[in-house]
């Protein structure tokens, strides 16, 4: 369990790490993964409770990253929790590495194959329904992006989450507000948001998903209503901690340059060092 100073240090250094390994292997979903990295952070710190000395077991909690195209963030956090080595991840998107860029059951760690974005909802619906059926006490929690929410398999999801009231399934959305090539509201509009999930008989809390404080108290909170489904809109900046990357469409999937990424590690460095 990691306290609030540490969970900053830790997004701080897996800002870098992702930088690092999109920048080395010459490919990745650079913005997405800064977004998004400090939801898996506490999660996989202080909430979770997977290691890789239980992954294999039946009686423990899920995660599922339907958010699939920002793989490069959760190898991050899997690394840094010992699931791999540091020169495993340094293979990434190399000729016959399993580390490739959508996650993979290959790779210990990762709980199912789930493409790009659109399918992990499904997955973790059917996980929560497993451990209802079986009485079993573990909980099952899925990433999202609010792009992939234009997918109609998310909305058949909902229902289904709701039906069942999977009050042990807590769904995340990283709520960035821009996806491949705009803004979502310009791509392809989903709000209002918050309407819709509670039509759909979803709970819901909104966070700053960037806020390792408010993300640690939402996620003890839940289930937020007992036969419910848990979601939380976490609103959050995409390219979080880079200031030319952040909330500029065009880093979607952008490689740093050389002087790009030097620059990037620069500011993240001072913001070590302002922590330490």
């Amino acid at each position: 369990m990691l306290n609030h100073k540490e969970l900053q240090i830790k997004s701080l250094e897996y800002r870098k790490t992702i930088l690092e390994i999109i920048f080395k292997s010459g490919a990745g979903h650079t913005a997405g993964s800064l977004s998004c990295v400090d939801i898996l952070n506490v999660l996989y710190n202080n909430i979770l409770n997977i290691n890789p000395k239980n992954f294999n077991s039946i009686d423990r909690n899920r995660y599922v990253q339907s958010k699939g195209h920002t793989v490069e963030a959760l190898y991050t956090v899997l690394c840094d929790n010992n699931f791999f080595t540091e020169e495993d991840l340094s293979t990434l998107n190399k000729f016959n590495s399993h580390f490739i860029g959508h996650p993979t059951r290959k790779i210990l760690g990762i709980e199912h194959n789930t493409g790009a974005l659109g399918h992990g909802l499904s997955v973790a619906v059917g996980m929560a329904i497993g451990f209802k059926l079986d009485n079993k006490p573990f909980k099952v929690y899925t990433l999202l992006g609010d792009g992939e929410l234009s997918e109609g398999s998310i909305w058949e999801s909902f229902l289904s989450a709701s039906k069942y009231k999977l009050d042990n399934l807590v769904i995340i959305i990283d709520r960035n507000g821009l996806q491949i090539t705009g803004k979502t509201e310009e791509v392809n509009p989903i709000e209002p948001l918050k309407d819709k999930f509670l039509s759909f008989g979803l709970n819901i809390q909104e966070v700053n998903g960037n806020s390792v404080s408010e993300l640690n108290k939402v996620f003890n909170a839940i289930p937020f209503n007992n036969n419910q489904p848990s979601l939380i809109i976490a609103n959050t900046i995409k390219g979080k901690g880079v200031s030319f990357i952040e909330n500029q469409v065009v880093w979607h999937h952008k490689l740093p340059s050389d002087e790009e990424y030097n620059k990037a590690i620069k500011e993240l460095d001072i913001q070590l060092e302002n922590l330490l």
